[in-house]
């Protein structure tokens, strides 16, 4: 019994450890984990689930993140899978990992305020320069490569870049 529940468990660490590569396909330098969207890994009658929530629910990243995941753990030689889409509490930006934040700024999109709270409703925040770190920012367009994101420009260095929309 003792061993079972310990291979059970090895299990689900060998997932954990598997699924830290998987990448949003959209945003292919962030993983899953650091964008919180990763909700946790059991094993359920001798599956194991993988649930995740979806940065929004007609993202159309959703179905190619699930398959990732299947394939991910298939390479690490865990078959018996099936992802659960957990749609509550609904994700916010507010589950972005430190890293996940710092991984945005690198790579020239600047990351979400935390506790955007109603903000959302309007973008109003104040988005950072990725490139200078200015506060001085004004928003170009709500609408940016993707969906999730906005087009703004500094009025510091005068460099555009995207920012997170605060969700």
């Amino acid at each position: 019994m003792v061993s079972e529940v310990r291979e059970l468990d090895g299990l689900v660490a060998r997932a954990d450890a598997a699924l830290a590569f998987v990448c949003d396909p959209e945003l292919p330098f962030l993983t899953i984990h650091d964008l919180g969207i990763l909700r946790g890994v059991r094993l359920n009658d001798g599956c194991l689930e993988v649930s995740i929530s979806p940065t929004y629910s007609g993202c159309p990243a959703n179905d190619v993140i699930a398959l990732d995941i299947v394939t991910t753990l298939a390479r690490a030689g865990i078959d018996n899978t099936h992802v659960v889409i957990e749609r509550y509490p609904p994700w916010t930006t507010d589950w972005i990992t430190e890293a996940g934040r710092e991984k945005l700024a690198l790579n020239g999109i600047s990351p979400p305020p935390r506790a955007a709270g109603k903000r959302a409703l309007f973008d109003n925040a104040v988005h950072n320069c990725p490139q200078c770190g200015s506060r001085e920012t004004e928003l170009l367009s709500a609408f940016g490569s993707t969906a999730c994101k906005a087009h703004h420009r500094c009025l510091h260095c005068r460099e555009p870049f995207e920012a997170f929309k605060c969700i």
